[in-house]
């Protein structure tokens, strides 16, 4: 193990021509006091939170594991997490009834979308007067993404809709993100992998110089290289490995994105000269979600951020999934009238979402972070705002919280709760998980022990 004399700065940066690369946490950014006996950084965990919403609820029968406690099988939609079962828990019977209709009428999509992180109900309008509350990413972000470069992210994978009426007289603001930085305020979502990574490792540079620099298939570390063997040539063996990987992921991240580039380019319908924008979406949802989850975990992994917020999907998205054998549209197909040929497609649009989120959980269990892993380090909340898609309901939802062992969350449970318990207070206890004081969200009363 080697430990400079003096340690290095958290925050160093790599920098070049149009670049900014923040590094991993690496065991040269402590005093040799705090390794303990294994060689190991000992360290205070930095939380890091994942928020993630499904659309159109979820197949509640073949969701919902068997047996509680620790001696629960998980059910089928859920078989994916097998592997990270004792980083999981399954919670059953929380509900977000802010998202009740209240004497507002129809428009349980748009509010169950606005509630899930908020646990408010949202005001109906069709105008600019929206209203509902500050959702628990951004109250964290307000406490713990302060010193980080970007407070938080916001990423989805869908086009967001700009019409404005999008839900039986809601605004769309309500359907297009589950973030709000205020009662008033929502955040828009980035959906292009390019944009988001430009965001994360970019510095400068024009929109042309962009577009030149995807053209030459020009990688970023490029820029940084003087610094990189500088650095290099001052750390440990552990370290390097570590920044190799690092390095390695990010490079893995933009071939990806070189090579989707390089296919839109072919298309007329998606590329013209002079475009200020890059093309940076795949077409394929398996192919650009798993983009947008490697950035994701890049962050975490620099700390470019702390707090995250992801859309897998709008309420009402009628997207199909033929690469699994369900070419039906999602939200057609949520209305089933409990015909079992429907129930059975749910079902597996349900595990299939489950399996990319076991790929992202997996991501973090491989990433080594201080004296555990990125997953023992971060809090990711996966749910519904809405349990029964043909009854629009919003008690009972499809919820799991994964990770945080090093916050003392007990995985390798199904927690079933006999009476209704808001959801809300899922939210205040991953809060207060994370260090973030807050006394309540929305309709929450009080926190889960259970967690």
């Amino acid at each position: 193990m080697h430990i400079p004399m003096k340690p290095l700065d958290r925050r160093t940066l790599l920098r070049g021509a149009g670049a900014a690369l923040a590094l991993p946490l690496l065991d040269a950014m402590f005093p040799t006091a705090v390794f303990g006996a294994a060689g190991r950084a000992v360290t205070t965990p930095k939380p890091r939170l994942g928020f993630f919403y499904v659309p159109n609820g979820v197949n509640m029968k073949m969701w919902t594991p068997a047996g509680e406690g620790g001696s629960f099988a998980l059910s089928p939609s859920l078989k994916a997490l097998e592997p990270l079962r004792d980083q999981v828990v399954v919670l059953s019977g929380l509900s977000h009834h802010q998202a009740d209709r209240m004497n507002d009428g129809a428009g349980d999509h748009s509010r169950a979308t606005a509630v899930f992180l908020s646990g408010a109900h949202a005001k109906r309008t069709q105008g600019s007067d929206l209203y509902l509350g500050t959702t628990a990413d951004q109250i964290a972000a307000k406490t713990i993404g302060t010193d980080s470069p970007l407070a938080s992210l916001e990423l989805c994978i869908e086009e967001r809709s700009l019409g404005a009426v999008c839900d039986e007289g809601y605004t769309c603001a309500y359907g297009n993100t589950i973030s709000w930085s205020s009662p008033t305020t929502p955040l828009p979502m980035e959906r292009n992998p390019r944009l988001v990574f430009e965001r994360l490792f970019g510095e400068g540079g024009t929109p042309e110089e962009r577009i030149i620099r995807a053209r030459q298939d020009r990688s970023i570390l490029d820029a940084v290289l003087g610094d990189m063997g500088r650095l290099q040539r001052a750390l440990g063996g552990a370290d390097r490995r570590r920044v190799e990987q690092y390095s390695e992921s990010i490079r893995d991240v933009e071939q990806r994105l070189q090579r989707v580039e390089a296919q839109n380019r072919q298309s007329p319908t998606l590329w013209r000269e002079g475009m200020d924008q890059p093309l940076g979406v795949p077409e394929s949802f398996e192919e650009h979600i798993k983009l947008m989850l490697d950035l994701q975990a890049l962050a975490y992994q620099a700390e470019i951020t702390r707090v995250s917020a992801f859309q897998f999907g709008r309420e009402t998205c009628g997207r199909s999934y033929p690469q699994i054998g369900v070419p039906d549209g999602h939200h057609p197909l949520s209305h089933h009238d409990n015909d079992s040929e429907k129930l059975a497609k749910i079902a597996k649009i349900d595990a299939y979402h489950v399996q990319i989120l076991a790929y992202f959980l997996e991501k973090l269990r491989s990433i080594p972070d201080g004296d555990g892993t990125l997953l023992d380090h971060s809090l990711i909340l996966y749910g519904c705002g809405i349990s029964n898609g043909n009854l629009h309901n919003h008690d009972h939802l499809p919820v799991l919280v994964a990770g945080g062992k090093a916050f003392n969350v007990r995985g390798g449970r199904h927690v079933k709760y006999s009476e209704e318990v808001p959801m809300s207070n899922l939210l205040v206890t991953i809060l207060a998980k994370a260090g973030v004081p807050v006394e309540s969200i929305g309709d929450s009363s009080g926190t889960l022990a259970e967690l």
